[in-house]
């Protein structure tokens, strides 16, 4: 899960930046991000997508939330271990000015 705030994109002074120097650091920023994706194109499964506005369906109804998730990729590695270190150093955070990535394993099933 790619995970971004408003915190991380005033840290970045992104919304304040010079447009064109935005457009040119957003330009950088997606070129190394298509690098990262054929580096490791033989793990990616899906390469993910945006993902937008947030509802929270449970008993008391549904609303609208906020939550940090900006977007997902689905990889497959030998380990945990091994997925995390795939994105060490993502674009994600070193040119945009997202958070972090979160990692987590994909579980089977209990009972099958």
């Amino acid at each position: 899960m790619y995970i971004g705030t408003a915190g991380a994109t005033e840290k970045a002074q992104w919304n304040k930046m010079d447009p064109e120097k935005r457009k040119a650091l957003e330009a950088s920023g997606m070129k190394a991000w298509m690098a990262w994706g054929k580096a490791h194109a033989d793990a990616i499964v899906d390469q993910g997508r945006p993902l937008g506005k947030t509802k929270r369906a449970s008993s008391q109804g549904i609303a609208d939330i906020k939550n940090g998730m900006t977007g997902y990729a689905i990889v497959q590695a030998e380990s945990h271990e091994a997925a995390a270190r795939m994105f060490e150093n993502h674009p994600h955070f070193a040119i945009f000015p997202g958070d972090s990535v979160e990692i987590m394993e994909c579980l089977p099933l209990p009972g099958q």
